[in-house]
């Protein structure tokens, strides 16, 4: 599926790490920071995790609210969350289809080998629901910094 800046996101429905499960359309009326990750507790995820975790009061004040999708299970993502004091929700996609939906589910190539896996990826979903901005193939470094700054500049 190709998505288009202006369009209405795809909606979807995952468990989610308190325990419920949650609706992408549950949040119009707010931003949605919809990140893809591929493994908790791996060294770039976890940089990444802890960059949103130290902005989130500034997301927070611009209206927005962090989702982190991965394939990992409920389980691992609290743990995830305990270790490292995560104030937002981790989704489990572990059959991958919302990973899919968004097309960030790729064939990636790591030390020789080939396998199917999450494409670090951020969605910027605006307060209508629209895809106000994405980023494929993100570099952690400065990342949150830089999704922070567009929803301060564009949906502020």
């Amino acid at each position: 599926m190709t998505l288009a800046i202006g369009e209405a996101a795809p909606d979807f429905e995952l468990p989610a790490s308190n325990g419920e499960k949650v609706k992408l359309s549950n949040f119009k009326g707010k931003n949605v920071v919809l990140y893809f990750y591929p493994k908790d507790m791996t060294p770039g995820c976890t940089t990444e995790a802890c960059d949103f975790r130290d902005y989130h009061d500034e997301f927070s004040k611009l209206n927005a609210v962090i989702l982190g999708i991965s394939t990992d299970s409920l389980d691992k993502h609290k743990k995830f969350i305990e270790k490292y004091d995560l104030p937002f929700l981790l989704l489990a996609d572990e059959d991958h289809q919302v990973c899919e939906l968004y097309g960030v589910w790729k064939l990636k190539k790591n030390f020789g080998k080939e396998y199917m896996g999450i494409e670090r990826s951020t969605f910027v979903i605006d307060q209508q629901g629209r895809l106000a901005k994405e980023w494929r193939k993100v570099k952690v470094k400065g990342h949150v910094e830089e999704a922070l700054e567009f929803i301060k500049n564009e949906l502020s």
